[in-house]
């Protein structure tokens, strides 16, 4: 079996290698991927990232299947053109996606079919939210509607941080046409958990969850990055808050699917604010989160192949996943600097015996040596039979690895 998996990211080199163990795949090209996914068992890169000539490598390579990672193409209608072309893909359509490529769209599919969000308003005129602003209670929270890269959200604890943000992402144009329509909406006070789940749109099957550290310092301190590490599972995800999510959030999610007729067979990644008054959903994300996917493909002990052919066929109901018990606990090595201005092209050395736990996402392959490319340049997975050996195991390897100014959080995990 041949697959073409798209993007270049950690997520990415933790899809391939996660599909890389089904005895049926022969081979899998990566678009454009990654040092990471460059040495990784039955993986090839190839340099392209335009949506019609993927289109036209999967139908000169006998490809079979296609995945998905990031959002943009998925929000650009990859998976429609591909199906138009009889070809396989694991992903929304154009239209499903818009649960992520818009905020606005988003909201108001959550008000509709009741899903637990805080409350909030639209906003297409900077004026007009200017002046709104003027009868908010603070913290507020603003969001640009489209994608703007994990970066388009400012909490702001008063009104002047609160103008600053609508002035750079509506007038400013900081975002390059994903501020042009804002949300400002209620700040909910609580812990954040990440529930990454796949459906067939009849059926969604959660995945074990997980806590993201978003901020560059410890303490959860600083500015707000990708993602610098993630615990999994979330240990504030008790069977309580699960049954809540399901009930209030989840299945209220499947029945709008169903109504508006969405064509989605993939990911839906649930971010939860869960309060003293239940949880809340944050936002949707239509594909696996980065480093999130790290640590829960991980800890997966079901075959992934196989589960996105069962969404695939429509079988998800009767599909069971497997997970092993434990923690697992993902520390993402950065470029000192990130987020903001850093040096790349650094060369990276990683100890064999750890080679399989380090998932390479920042990193390029030049005459097979491995350079840093990005902020976050890698993750670390670490795993126990609890929270603290996962955390002992993580930060043991990170001295397997080096790169000049390697820049990590010491507290991922800690809670």
């Amino acid at each position: 079996m041949k697959i073409l998996l798209i993007g270049s990211g950690g997520r990415e080199h933790a899809l391939a290698w996660k599909l890389a163990k089904n005895n049926r795949v022969e081979k899998i090209y990566v678009a454009p991927g990654n040092g990471g996914t460059a040495k990784e068992d039955k993986c090839e890169n190839i340099n392209i990232t335009d949506i019609d000539e993927l289109l036209e490598f999967a139908l000169n390579n006998s490809i079979e299947l296609t995945v998905v990672g990031p959002e943009d193409p998925l929000t650009k209608g990859i998976v429609d053109k591909f199906k138009a072309n009889g070809l396989k893909i694991f992903g929304p359509s154009k239209e499903a996606a818009k649960l992520e490529g818009s905020k606005s769209f988003s909201k108001d599919f959550m008000k509709k079919y009741g899903v637990k969000t805080a409350e909030y308003e639209v906003f297409y005129d900077s004026n007009k939210a200017l002046d709104y602003l003027e009868g908010c209670s603070y913290p507020i929270v603003i969001k640009a509607d489209g994608l703007a890269a994990g970066k388009g959200v400012a909490i702001c604890e008063n009104k002047e941080e609160a103008l600053n943000a609508v002035k750079s992402f509506m007038i400013d144009d900081i975002f390059k046409g994903a501020g042009e329509k804002i949300v400002i909406e209620e700040f909910l006070e609580g812990v954040e958990a990440s529930i990454l789940s796949i459906t067939d749109g009849q059926t969604i099957i959660p995945f074990i969850s997980a806590k993201d550290h978003k901020q560059i310092f410890d303490g959860g301190k600083g500015a707000n990055t990708g993602g610098m590490g993630v615990l999994a599972p979330n240990p504030y995800v008790t069977d309580e808050v699960l049954s809540d999510f399901e009930e209030n959030i989840m299945n209220k999610t499947l029945v709008g699917i169903k109504e508006e007729g969405f064509d989605f067979k993939g990911i839906i990644f649930f971010g939860l604010m869960i309060t003293k008054k239940g949880s809340y959903l944050l936002e949707y994300n239509v594909r696996m989160g980065d480093p999130e996917t790290q640590s829960v493909l991980y800890l997966m002990e079901s075959d992934l192949l196989e589960i996105i052919e069962a969404s695939l066929r429509d079988e998800l109901y009767k599909t069971e996943i497997k997970w092993k018990s434990g923690a697992c606990v993902n520390v993402v090595l950065a470029s000192k600097g990130y987020p903001g201005s850093f040096t790349k092209g650094y060369e990276i050395s990683i100890e064999d015996e750890i080679k399989d736990k380090v998932f390479l996402a920042g990193a390029t392959l030049e005459d097979n040596i491995l350079r840093t490319n990005g902020g976050r340049v890698l993750s670390i997975v670490g795993v126990g039979n609890t929270v603290d050996e996962a955390r002992e195991d993580a930060y043991k390897s990170i001295n397997k690895v080096k790169f000049i100014d390697k820049y990590f959080r010491n507290d991922i995990g800690l809670i």
